[in-house]
C-alpha cells in the first residue's frame, strides 16, 4: 500500500470526491430527491396496518372472520354502580332507582346502542354490592372516543344525584378518551423535544452554530424524504404510526452520529494542517467508509424484524431500515458537498470558549495538540493497556452481572394498571370492575362462524358451550351469547377468571381452548370458533413472537458477522465485535429486568416495577440496539485499523484508535441517551421501558464496551487480532486504503504484516 500515489478505494471515497467536485450538483439532487419522495408519498397517500394483520393465531383468524363479514366491533362501555358501604345491595330500591337513572341518561344522549340493564342480563356481583349496566357506542370503534364526552358527562350527572353509591364508567371508548387527554401529546412534545437537545449537544461539541446546524437538518431532510417513501411502500407492506414515531427516534439518531463522524475527521484534519480537499478525501475514504459499514449493518439488523412476521414489527423494520439507508447516502454525498461549498464558513456562529480557536488556545496552555485525543480516556486507557487482563475480567464480571437479572425475564402485554398505575381515576375504576366481575372488563370472545348459525345442532353447542364455560372453572359468568343471523356468526363473551391476573387468565383461556371449546362447537362439522380477546391476543403475539425470537437473532448476528469480516479482513475482529455487542445488549435486557420487573432502583427514573417488560420490547431492543451499537464500533475499530496499517504497534494503534475518537463517541452517546431518555421521561410504562433500556445500552456501549472492553481484548490478542485464514482470502475486499499524502510523523516507515500481506508504511 504506497503512500505518495494511494489508490482511493471504496464507494465512500468515490461519493464523497464526486460530490466535493460537483458540490452544487449534489445539493440540487439531495433537495430534488427530497421533494419527490415527499411528494410521491403525499400522492400516495400511506396505507396503514389493518388490525387484523395485527394480530396472530387465533386473535388474527378471528378479527379475520369479522372482516371478511364485514362486521364491525363497535366499542363497549360499561357504567359500574357500587355501594360504597356494606349495607346496602344492588337489590335495594335506592339502588335500582340509581342503575335506572343510569340507563335513561346513557339513551337519552343519542350515542349509544344495545343499554342493558344489569337486572336483565345477570351482570351482578357475588357480593351483591355491584352492577353493571352495558351497552355500546354507535360508529365506528377506533373514534368512539372523540364521541364518547356527552356519554361521560351524563353518568357524572347521575353520580351527583346518587352521591350514596360509586357510579364511574369505563370501556374502550372512554379509556381512549381519558389517555388521548392526559398523554395525547405526550409522545409528540417527546418527539419535538429530541431536535433541540440533539442541536444543544451539538452546539456544546463544535461549539459553532453552523457545524451544529448540518447534523441536525440532514437528519430532519432524511426523516421527511423518508416519510414520503413511507407512503409509497405502504402499498406493499403497510405502515403504522408507531413505525413512523420509531423512524423518527431512529432517523435522528443514525443521522446525526453519521454527520457527527464525518464532520469531526474532517475538522480534526483541517486542525493538523491538512488543506480542505485533502481533510475531505481522507473524512470521505475513512468517515465516510466507517458510516457505510455502520448504515449496511444498521439496515441488515432492522431487516431481522421482517423475520417475525408480525405485521407491526415488519412495519418497524422496514421504515427503520430506509431512513438508516436515506441518511447514510446523505451522510457520503450531501455533507461532503455542503462542507466543500462552506469551507471555513462551516465555523461561522462560534460559541465563546467552545469555538475550536478557543479549545486550541487551551491546548496549547497545556502543551497539547486539540487532535490528541481526550485527557479523561488517555488516562483510562493507561490503566486499561497496562493491566489489560485484569480490565477485562473486572468490566465484563460486571456486564455479567449487570446481566444477570435477564434470565428471569418475563414478556407480557401489560395490563391498564401497570401500564400507567394510579395515576389516572379510570384505571381505579377498572380495577374495581376487575375484583367485583373477574375478567367482566376485558372477556374472551369467541367468533363463531357457521353455514347455518340457528341450525339446531349449532344453537346446542353454543349453549352447551356457554355452561361448560362456568362449570369448568373457567368463568365465573354471566356469559353472553350475541347472534348475528345476517351473517351466520355468533359472538359470545366469556369474563376470565384472573382477570387482570394474566397468569390465571392465561390458565382460564388455556380450559376454554383446550377443553371446553373442543367438547361443544368442535364437534360441529363447519363450525369455526377462534377465541380472542385481550388475553388471548397477549398470548398469541407472545407465542408469535418466541418462535420468531431464534430466526430474527441468527439473521442479524451472521450478517453482522460477515460484514464486519468483509470490512475488517479480520475473523477476530468480526467475532470479538458481535461478542461484545451481544453483551452489551444483555447488560440493557439485566436493567430492564432489573428496575420494571423487579422495581430495584425504579423511583430514580420515576418508574415502578410492574412484574414483567412488555412483549414487543425485547426483540425490538435488540435489533435497535445491536445496529447501533455498530456505529461506535465501527469507528472505532477503523482507526485502530489505520494506525496498524501506517505502522503503529498493535497497543500503540489501540491507544491511538479509542482516544482519538473519544470526543465524537462521546458526543454521539450524549446525544442518543439524551434523546432516548426523553422517552423515559414519559407517563406510560412501555414508553418508559423503551427510553431506559435504549438510554441506558448505548451509555454502556459507548463507555465500558468501547472505552475498556474493546481496547482491553485487543490488547490480549496482540498480533492475532488481524488473524485472516488463507481460506477466507477470496472473499470480497471492502476494507479501504486512506489518501493521506504524508507519512506519519510518529512513526518510522517499516514494513507491517496484516491480512497475511507485507505492506510498507
Amino acid at each position: 500500500m504506497g503512500r505518495g500515489n494511494t489508490r482511493v478505494r471504496g464507494i465512500a471515497a468515490r461519493a464523497g470526491g464526486w460530490s466535493a467536485r460537483h458540490r452544487w450538483a449534489a445539493v440540487g439532487i439531495w433537495v430534488l430527491f427530497v421533494v419527490v419522495a415527499m411528494g410521491l408519498g403525499s400522492v400516495a397517500g400511506r396505507v396503514d396496518v389493518k388490525e387484523s394483520e395485527q394480530l396472530s393465531g387465533e386473535t388474527h383468524t378471528a378479527a379475520k372472520i369479522l372482516e371478511d363479514a364485514g362486521v364491525d366491533e363497535p366499542a363497549s362501555e360499561s357504567v359500574l354502580v357500587q355501594a360504597r358501604g356494606g349495607g346496602t345491595k344492588a337489590t335495594d330500591p335506592a339502588f335500582r332507582d340509581a342503575v335506572t337513572a343510569v340507563v335513561k341518561a346513557v339513551e337519552g344522549t343519542g350515542r349509544v346502542t344495545d343499554v342493558s340493564s344489569p337486572y336483565d342480563t345477570g351482570t351482578l356481583s357475588k357480593d351483591g354490592r355491584s352492577a353493571l349496566v352495558q351497552f355500546d357506542m354507535r360508529g365506528e370503534a377506533d373514534t368512539a372516543g372523540e364521541r364518547v364526552e356527552p356519554v361521560l358527562d351524563a353518568v357524572a350527572k347521575v353520580q351527583k344525584e346518587h352521591s350514596s353509591l360509586r357510579i364511574e364508567e369505563v370501556g374502550g371508548a372512554s379509556i381512549q378518551k381519558t389517555f388521548d387527554d392526559a398523554f395525547g401529546s405526550d409522545f409528540q412534545q417527546a418527539e419535538l423535544s429530541a431536535v433541540p437537545v440533539a442541536l444543544g449537544i451539538l452546539l456544546i461539541a463544535f461549539g459553532a452554530l453552523v457545524a451544529a446546524l448540518l447534523p441536525v437538518l440532514l437528519s430532519i431532510t432524511a426523516i421527511v424524504a423518508t416519510m414520503g417513501l413511507m407512503g409509497v411502500v405502504s402499498h406493499l407492506v403497510p405502515m403504522s404510526d408507531t413505525a413512523n414515531s420509531v423512524m423518527l427516534l431512529v432517523g435522528l439518531a443514525v443521522g446525526v452520529d453519521y454527520c457527527l463522524f464525518y464532520l469531526r475527521r474532517e475538522r480534526e484534519e483541517r486542525l493538523a494542517g491538512r488543506d480542505a480537499g485533502t481533510a475531505l478525501r481522507i473524512a470521505a475514504a475513512t468517515s465516510g467508509r466507517a458510516i457505510v459499514v455502520s448504515g449496511i449493518t444498521v439496515c441488515v439488523a432492522m431487516a431481522g424484524m421482517l423475520f417475525t412476521g408480525i405485521a407491526e414489527f415488519k412495519a418497524m423494520g422496514l421504515a427503520s431500515l430506509m431512513v438508516v439507508a436515506v441518511a447514510m447516502v446523505g451522510s457520503v454525498t450531501v455533507l461532503p458537498a455542503l462542507l466543500s461549498l462552506l469551507g471555513e464558513r462551516v465555523e461561522k456562529g462560534r460559541v465563546p470558549f467552545l469555538s475550536p480557536e478557543a479549545r486550541r488556545r487551551r491546548a496549547e496552555r497545556r502543551n497539547r495538540s486539540t487532535h490528541e485525543g481526550s485527557r479523561f480516556w488517555s488516562a483510562v486507557l493507561r490503566v486499561v493497556l497496562a493491566k489489560p487482563a485484569v480490565s477485562l475480567v473486572l468490566a465484563a464480571g460486571a456486564l455479567l452481572a449487570i446481566a444477570a437479572p435477564a434470565l428471569g425475564m418475563k414478556t407480557q402485554n401489560l395490563t391498564l394498571d401497570q401500564e400507567f398505575g394510579d395515576s389516572l381515576p379510570i384505571v381505579a375504576t377498572y380495577d374495581r370492575v376487575n375484583d367485583a366481575f373477574p375478567g367482566g372488563s376485558g372477556p374472551a370472545e369467541v367468533v363463531v362462524d357457521a353455514k347455518d348459525i340457528n341450525a339446531p345442532e349449532v344453537r346446542a353447542a353454543l349453549e352447551d358451550f356457554r355452561k361448560q364455560a362456568v362449570s369448568s372453572g373457567a368463568s365465573r359468568g354471566p356469559v353472553e351469547v350475541k347472534v348475528n343471523e345476517a351473517k351466520n356468526l355468533a359472538l359470545v363473551y366469556v369474563p376470565l377468571v384472573g382477570g387482570s391476573d394474566l397468569d390465571r387468565a392465561g390458565e382460564s383461556l388455556e380450559t376454554l381452548r383446550e377443553k371446553v371449546r373442543p367438547a361443544t362447537l368442535g364437534k360441529v362439522d363447519g363450525v369455526r370458533a377462534p377465541i380472542t380477546g385481550e388475553v388471548a391476543g397477549s398470548k398469541d403475539f407472545n407465542d408469535q413472537l418466541a418462535g420468531a425470537v431464534v430466526p430474527v437473532f441468527a439473521f442479524v448476528v451472521v450478517f453482522a458477522f460477515v460484514l464486519m469480516l468483509l470490512s475488517f479482513r479480520s475473523l477476530t475482529v468480526a467475532i470479538t465485535s458481535i461478542l461484545l455487542n451481544l453483551l452489551s445488549v444483555g447488560a440493557a435486557y439485566g436493567i430492564l429486568v432489573a428496575v420494571f420487573q423487579h422495581g430495584w432502583g425504579a423511583s430514580l427514573v420515576g418508574a415502578e416495577g410492574v412484574g414483567a417488560i412488555i412483549t414487543w420490547l425485547p426483540l425490538f431492543l435488540f435489533v435497535i440496539l445491536f445496529g447501533l451499537s455498530m456505529d461506535y464500533h465501527v469507528f472505532v475499530v477503523s482507526r485502530i485499523r489505520e494506525a496498524r496499517l501506517r505502522g503503529r504497534t498493535t497497543t500503540e494503534a489501540i491507544e491511538h484508535g479509542v482516544v482519538t475518537t473519544a470526543g465524537v463517541v462521546t458526543s454521539a452517546a450524549v446525544i442518543m441517551v439524551a434523546v432516548f431518555a426523553i422517552f423515559g421521561t414519559l407517563s406510560m410504562q412501555s414508553m418508559k421501558q423503551m427510553g431506559v433500556g435504549l438510554a441506558a445500552a448505548v451509555l454502556i456501549d459507548a463507555t465500558v464496551i468501547r472505552g475498556v472492553l474493546l481496547p482491553a481484548v485487543m490488547a490480549l490478542l496482540g498480533e492475532r487480532n488481524w488473524y485472516f485464514p488463507k481460506w477466507l482470502r477470496r472473499l470480497p475486499d471492502l476494507t479501504h486504503d486512506e489518501p493521506e499524502p504524508e507519512p506519519e510523523p510518529v512513526a518510522a516507515a517499516r514494513p507491517v504484516t496484516v491480512e497475511g500481506e507485507t505492506v510498507r508504511v
